[in-house]
């Protein structure tokens, strides 16, 4: 890992932004030594740097854990190829015209996954300890990435996932992960049907999984879950 800056947040967060292997992140540490590590990997059409990605790393440092994450192929500061282009053009024409995208969004995803799972088991191996246990949260295509990753790596024991729905792929990684759950489903979510997060739920071989469903659209988690999901993976 290459650090390229560190800076200090008005509540004691130190964010050193990193590159590794040629992919840029950013580390988020508490002021004092670190309880546990989470993963945090961003939504499609994010970064490493956006709102919701920077609020995720300053509620966990908050509660006493680090938090690292990367930019996803194609996204932030990383190049597309004419393959991301070509997909995210047909993603955004289907929502446009008011069409179903979940088929092409989970296409895509899975690329994302494929390209995405060696980058965050490469980050692990390089990391310095950073606290007892290591935690995932992802949603949307976060969990895309999160579920085949978890159920490749025994280094993490803790996850939180959510807003995407069941696939082949999915489902069969699920089956794998015996891991505490923590699953957040949009009851109103037009790009994810509520049967198909249901069924990706009831997937999950976890014996310690729960499911928090709430009213509302894809972006639309509720401030409580938010909390309630560090509290999680603090535990």
């Amino acid at each position: 890992m290459r650090f390229s800056s560190t800076t200090t947040s008005p509540d004691g967060t130190i964010e050193r932004d990193f590159t590794h292997d040629g992919v840029p992140g950013v580390l988020w540490t508490p002021p004092g030594d670190p309880a546990g590590l989470v993963l945090s990997a961003h939504g499609g059409g994010q970064h490493k740097r956006a709102a919701r990605t920077v609020d995720r790393a300053h509620r966990c440092t908050a509660a006493g854990l680090a938090v690292i994450t990367l930019d996803s192929p194609a996204h932030g500061d990383r190049p597309r190829t004419t393959e991301d282009d070509r997909y995210i053009t047909e993603i955004r024409a289907a929502l446009a015209r008011g069409r179903d995208a979940s088929a092409i969004l989970a296409e895509y995803n899975a690329l994302q996954a494929t390209r995405a799972i060696p980058e965050w088991r490469s980050l692990l191996d390089a990391l310095p300890d950073l606290g007892d246990h290591v935690g995932f949260w992802g949603t949307s295509m976060g969990s895309a990435i999160g579920i085949p990753l978890v159920a490749r790596e025994p280094r993490v024991d803790t996850a939180v996932f959510g807003l995407i729905g069941a696939t082949d792929a999915l489902v069969t990684a699920a089956r794998a992960i015996t891991v505490p759950v923590r699953f957040l489903l949009q009851w109103d979510d037009r790009l994810v049907g509520r049967d198909a997060g249901l069924a990706l739920f009831d997937a999950f071989a976890a014996p310690g999984k729960s499911l928090h469903a709430n009213p509302g659209g894809h972006g639309d988690v509720p401030e409580h879950e938010l909390d309630a999901a560090v509290a999680f993976l603090a535990r």
